[in-house]
């Protein structure tokens, strides 16, 4: 298995997402959300998978010295809109 070479630019924008095995992250100017699981295996893919979670960490550790930051950011809830499709 290749190494995936989709990456991130953490904190950046709204728009980016990545899979790492059964992970999703998604990434938010405020925060970068990690879902699900994954295993690393004794394997190439879990080499693989453990080569590309150090990198995205590698670059969210990076983006989060690059600036002053507050002690607690407050994240507001989402906000809940109707559906256009639904009758």
């Amino acid at each position: 298995m290749k190494q995936n070479r989709m990456k991130i630019s953490p904190f950046a924008n709204e728009s980016e997402s990545l899979n790492i095995g059964g992970l999703s992250i998604e990434n938010r100017q405020d925060r970068v959300s990690i879902y699900g699981s994954i295993d690393i295996t004794r394997d190439r893919q879990g080499l693989d998978h453990a080569r590309m979670l150090k990198t995205l960490f590698d670059d969210i550790l990076a983006a989060l010295d690059s600036a002053p930051l507050p002690d607690k950011i407050s994240i507001e809830p989402a906000e809940n809109v109707e559906n256009p499709f639904e009758d």
